[in-house]
């Protein structure tokens, strides 16, 4: 089998989540996230963009409900001994089979919970879902329930997390060894992307950000490339992967003569991340984290350019995101607890001026101060 993590680390997880659903007083969980289901059981597949659910029991037992072009997937990626497939073909509603394996199971009746938000399901199968399960049971949205589990990281998760990190420190150097004036982004970012897979590392979740000029105040990646100029910004966001585990950076570059803006827009990033430092510790919030973000780009004359988060959890994802549920957002409760891989960002896109300028990086958080997961300094980076 090609697993990551050693038996008995599923079955911590396996446990951990039944208690969980033991205090909702849930009979069934049906997963259809896939970072859940890889979490649970070491399930590694795309095949999330057709309908698949992991049904699992208050006793913890597991059934995979799935296609055949993922019934060897399953079987040699995962711990899951259960599986069953339904017959894609035309007009098929395997929500229908669904219906019939949670009455196999002995589940009429029971209070189920179901992950909505998940991009492994569509509007149009939760719809049927929805109408096919209505008498069926009690259905409760259970969506952040797993990813909840998911924050804080085993000592074997902070493995991959660290190694991430390192491949994410590779790629940014490979980065720095090209940027100059005259440079191609196409080269740029194949130089970052292949120094990762030369490190057995795996693609990210979402595609890298790289954008040049008017490009480097985009926060989205988008195709098309272009040449550097002699006087340039070049904005690049990337992770490191390992096993699935994001370690993500973010870091605008200058190229040529720097602006006086450009440099002020700098402080302004490196003064809010210093400060973050501080309270990203156990006895904040995540809420407190992005209060500190707005005072400070607001004391600084920054809140139009500003973004309304400054950061999220990481750990492992699937397309089409590497960001998790749990964000750096105003009013946020949830907790920083030790453990946890936390991706915090300055971003300011100065549409007036034309400048952007970032800083981020990825902390694995202690009993005091995160420690962050590169091995770079915060310095600006200039060429």
């Amino acid at each position: 089998m090609a697993l990551h993590f050693e038996p008995s680390e599923f079955e911590a997880r396996r446990e951990r989540l039944t208690a969980k659903m033991a205090e909702e007083k849930l009979d069934a969980m049906l997963l259809f996230a896939q970072e859940s289901m890889y979490w649970l059981t070491g399930y590694d597949t795309f095949g999330y963009c057709f309908f698949q659910t992991l049904v699992v029991k208050s006793d913890g037992s597991m059934t995979l409900l799935t296609r055949a072009a993922d019934l060897r997937q399953a079987r040699n990626t995962s711990t899951i001994e259960n599986i069953l497939i339904w017959v894609d073909r035309p007009n098929a509603d395997p929500t229908l089979d669904l219906k019939n394996l949670l009455s196999d199971l002995d589940l009429l009746g029971a209070r189920i919970g179901i992950e909505y938000d998940t991009h492994g399901m569509t509007g149009r199968v939760a719809r049927l879902i929805d109408n096919q399960l209505a008498s069926f049971g009690q259905l409760v949205d259970a969506s952040y329930l797993v990813s909840t589990l998911r924050l804080v990281k085993s000592p074997a998760e902070i493995v991959y997390a660290k190694r991430a990190g390192d491949m994410a420190d590779d790629a940014l150097d490979a980065a720095m060894k090209i940027i100059a004036p005259g440079a191609d982004e196409a080269d740029i970012l194949a130089a970052m992307q292949g120094a990762i897979l030369a490190r057995g590392g795996d693609y990210p979740a979402n595609e890298f950000v790289i954008g040049s000029a008017a490009d480097a105040l985009l926060c989205r990646y988008k195709s098309g490339r272009r040449k550097l100029d002699t006087t340039d910004q070049l904005t690049l966001e990337w992770a490191g992967v390992s096993a699935h585990y994001h370690t993500a950076m973010l870091r605008t570059v200058l190229i040529g003569e720097q602006d006086f803006r450009q440099k002020e827009l700098y402080s302004a990033c490196l003064q809010n991340l210093t400060a973050i430092e501080e309270i990203l510790r156990p006895g904040s919030t995540f809420g407190d984290v992005f209060d500190m973000h707005a005072r400070v780009m607001d004391e600084r004359g920054l809140t139009r350019h500003r973004l309304n988060t400054c950061g999220y959890s990481l750990g492992t994802r699937f397309s089409p995101s590497w960001m998790e549920h749990q964000m750096f957002q105003a009013g946020n409760p949830q907790e920083i607890q030790k453990d946890m891989t936390l991706f915090v960002h300055m971003i300011v896109m100065d549409s007036d001026s034309g400048y952007a300028m970032t800083l981020g990086q990825t902390y694995l958080t202690t009993d005091g101060a995160p420690e962050p997961l590169s091995r770079h300094s915060l310095d600006l980076l200039t060429a």
